[in-house]
C-alpha cells in the first residue's frame, strides 16, 4: 500500500460512475490485480529477508495490502455507496498502519547493522514494477469514481514508484557499500504511505458525509 499517493491535488468527490461498478470487465481486473498481488507478496518478502532489504520488505507488505484491498473491492463492488465508503476509510487506516510498521522496522535494522544484497533488491525490485504498471494500465479508465475505486487505482499507480525508488535504493546500496540508500527509501516509503492514507480517510469521510 503500498505507498507513493496523491495526495495533494484532485479530490474528486462524484460519486462513481454506476456503469464501472458493475463493469463485469473491470470485476475480472480486479481479481487479476488481487492474484498478481498477492503473489509478489510471496515473492518480496521471500527476498525481502533473504536480501536483508528493508524496503523490499516494505514492498512486499505493500503487495500483501493490496491484495486485501482487491479483495475487499470485489466484496463491496456491488453494494451501497455508504458500504463501499467505509471500506475505503478501513483501506486508509490500513495504509497508516503499515507506513508506521515500516518505520519501526528501518530504525530496528539502523540499529543492528547489515548491508542488504544489492543485485536481489535490483531485480525484485524490477519485476514488481512490471506488476504493477501492469495492473495500473487495466485500472486506468476506472481512476476518478468513487473513494473505493480510487484507492484501488492509487494503490497500483503508486506502488509502481515505489518499485522504481527501490531500485535506485539498490543501486545505491551497490555504489556505497551501505545500507542507508536501502533504509532511506523505506522511510520514504512509509512517509508515503502515511499522508496516502489520510488522503483515503479524508475523501470516504467526505463521501460518508453525502451518503
Amino acid at each position: 500500500m503500498s505507498a507513493h499517493h496523491d495526495h495533494a491535488g484532485g479530490h474528486k468527490h462524484d460519486h462513481g460512475s454506476p456503469e464501472a461498478v458493475h463493469d463485469p470487465k473491470y470485476r475480472k481486473i480486479l481479481w487479476f490485480a488481487l492474484l498478481v498481488n498477492a503473489a509478489m507478496f510471496a515473492i518480496e518478502l521471500g527476498a525481502g529477508f533473504r536480501s536483508g532489504s528493508v524496503s523490499l520488505l516494505a514492498d512486499a507488505i505493500d503487495f500483501l495490502g493490496d491484495a486485501a484491498n482487491y479483495g475487499v473491492s470485489l466484496a463491496v463492488l456491488t453494494m451501497a455507496m455508504t458500504w463501499r465508503s467505509k471500506a475505503a476509510l478501513l483501506k486508509g487506516i490500513c495504509m497508516l498502519g503499515f507506513g508506521f510498521f515500516v518505520f519501526g522496522r528501518a530504525i530496528w535494522v539502523a540499529k543492528t547493522g547489515g548491508i542488504p544484497e544489492a543485485s536481489t533488491m535490483g531485480l525484485i525490485g524490477f519485476l514488481a514494477l512490471a506488476a504493477n504498471v501492469t495492473v495500473a494500465l487495466l485500472l486506468y479508465n476506472y481512476r476518478t469514481g468513487d473513494a473505493n475505486m480510487r484507492s484501488v487505482w492509487l494503490c497500483s499507480r503508486n506502488d509502481a514508484f515505489g518499485n522504481i525508488a527501490v531500485m535506485l535504493a539498490a543501486l545505491g546500496v551497490f555504489g556505497t557499500g551501505t545500507a542507508w540508500p536501502d533504509l532511506a527509501v523505506a522511510v520514504g516509503m512509509a512517509g508515503l504511505a502515511i499522508w496516502g492514507g489520510w488522503s483515503v480517510i479524508q475523501h470516504a469521510r467526505h463521501e460518508l458525509k453525502n451518503c
